[in-house]
């Protein structure tokens, strides 16, 4: 698709990305090796910069401003970036993962949901690109893109493509 990946692990790396993908996994961990390793700040200052970002599941949560029933972060550490509060876990254990169809502005995609996470609410500046069941699931606040679902493993390009063309592509 024209791009290439490297896996960051030093804060260091950080500035000379052109885009970033914060991954699914366990939000709760990951926000914590970012703060343990400084992630968190290089991160939020190439944000300031310009950096555009795509959060998958825990990716969404990493990059929210709220946690939903748990004060402004819910106790676990985010970047605080994107003006939204997101519910954890939102649609159930592990057992309950699933995969969808979803409508979206892209057009019908398949959203593979585990451990899934979802947007509650959303600031006056965040596009919502697709909705779940009534949940927000894919929304985009200038150069943030934020996912509930794991696009990456499906054969569908789409979010991808998205993230690339207009997300960075306009950044």
């Amino acid at each position: 698709m024209g791009a290439s990946g490297v896996l960051v692990r030093e804060a260091g790396q950080v500035p000379a990305l052109d885009a970033l993908i914060l991954p699914g996994g366990e939000s709760t961990t990951i926000g914590k090796l970012m703060v343990r390793f400084g992630l968190d700040v290089a991160i939020t200052d190439a944000h300031a910069d310009g950096l555009p970002i795509w959060g998958t599941c825990a990716g969404m949560i990493l990059l929210a401003k709220r946690i939903a029933s748990g004060g402004e972060r819910g106790g676990q550490p985010t970047l605080g970036l994107m003006d939204v509060t997101v519910a954890r876990n939102a649609f159930g254990r592990q057992v309950d993962s699933f995969e969808a169809e979803i409508e979206s502005s892209l057009g019908s995609v398949r959203g593979v949901f585990i451990r899934a996470p979802y947007i509650v609410e959303a600031g006056e500046g965040v596009c919502e690109l697709a909705r779940y069941d009534g949940k927000l699931v894919l929304a985009q606040e200038r150069n943030l893109l934020a996912s509930a679902f794991h696009p990456e493993l499906t054969d569908d390009e789409r979010v991808l493509r998205y993230f690339l063309d207009e997300v960075v592509g306009s950044s």
